[in-house]
């Protein structure tokens, strides 16, 4: 009896090996397949066959679910060499497809990624580049606004103040951070927290991902144009090192109320306009339709922004974008920061107040020759 049990369990054991791998070998099958028709879907699109637009949305989701389906296989893999080789090629197409897509993305199509749910905000890059993070509340004239985010923090040492616009990701927070749409109080509160900054020394870092400031009957009651105009010129005004980064969308008067700096970075598949692509279209041609169009004439992106001036330096992504590695595209902002902040906390204060002003005075100036 003992003999037959021992069998039966042996038997048992082989036969639920064989029908894993005879699982994971369908699994691995349709992920082939699936990651074959997006190839293809892809070169359709670039062949002008099909929607490139809608083909780079429809890829990116497959190759999402395929890069899912990677992953359980390699968990059942387990020692088989032959498995992990295939999965390791899997992987390179994937890779190599998404830099394709991401190589062609058009105005639209970045902005649209700019406002992907999943990149990182503000709060995301304090918990990985800051420490000693203690945050500011409210104006002292009216009251706080969640839709702006001011903090005393550390940067490798140097004590400093952050700010910037804070969205959210489900509805109660999106709602709570009114979108990132600040208020004329949200402002202020930036002001009061970047004079407090100056007056004990502190460098600003701040951080611009906003469709734009909020447009609401409370928000012009209460000097929602006067607020913004304000931070313009106080910010022009003062005597610490200020450097700005457009992480994700830079929406018009909105974002340049807290991004007047000595220098500007922005993500590389972040947006920075006066008005947004849906806005201009709807303004110029009577038609939201026309958004593409109006994206690209705009000249929203960061290589556009980075030939025209306005920005000093596009600050690289992960592959595939900010949202698909937090803490990697953290990292290479945190480079980024330092390479700029360093130079600028050695200039004394009324240079660096002086080559702000030539700074912004020299953009916009085109000459024709004959």
């Amino acid at each position: 009896m003992k003999r037959v049990a021992v069998t039966t369990k042996h038997g048992g054991a082989g036969t639920g090996t064989a029908r894993a791998r005879e699982g994971s070998d369908g699994v691995f099958a349709v992920s082939e397949f699936l990651l074959s028709m997006v190839e293809s879907l892809w070169a359709a699109s670039l062949d002008g066959r099909q929607d490139k637009m809608e083909s780079a949305i429809k890829a990116q989701h497959e190759l999402e679910r395929i890069e899912q389906q990677i992953e359980q296989l390699e968990s059942l893999a387990g020692d088989n060499q032959a498995a992990h080789r295939k999965l390791q090629q899997l992987h390179e197409r994937v890779n190599a497809l998404r830099l394709q897509i991401y190589a062609h993305l058009n105005a639209w199509e970045k902005t649209e990624l700019a406002r992907h749910p999943q990149r990182p905000y503000l709060l995301d890059y304090v918990e990985r580049i800051f420490t000693d993070w203690s945050e500011l509340h409210g104006d002292r004239a009216f009251g706080d606004d969640p839709a702006i985010i001011c903090g005393m923090a550390r940067f490798h040492g140097d004590e400093v103040l952050v700010l910037g616009h804070q969205k959210a990701r489900d509805t109660k927070q999106k709602v709570y951070r009114n979108f990132g749409m600040p208020n004329p109080e949200g402002y202020r509160k930036a002001l009061r927290a970047m004079h407090m900054a100056e007056k004990f020394g502190r460098p600003i870092f701040t951080f611009v991902d906003t469709p734009g400031a909020y447009p609401g009957l409370g928000a012009e009651e209460r000097g929602q144009a006067e607020a913004i105009a304000r931070n313009l010129r106080e910010m022009a005004r003062l005597k610490v090192p200020i450097v700005t980064t457009i992480t994700g969308e830079g929406g018009s008067g909105g974002a340049l109320a807290i991004a007047v700096a000595d220098r500007v970075l922005m993500m590389e598949n972040a947006i920075y306009s006066v008005i947004s692509p849906e806005g201009c279209a709807s303004i110029m041609w009577r038609d939201a339709g026309k958004k593409e169009l109006a994206a690209q004439a705009l000249r929203i992106t960061a290589s556009d922004l980075r030939e025209l001036g306005c920005v000093d330096e596009i600050v690289a992504e992960p592959e595939g974008g900010a949202h698909r590695d937090h803490d990697a595209a953290a990292a290479l902002l945190d480079a980024a920061l330092q390479k700029n902040y360093c130079p600028l906390k050695k200039i004394p204060a009324p240079e660096i107040v002086a080559t702000r002003y030539n700074k912004f005075r020299q953009m916009a100036q085109f000459f024709h020759e004959e």
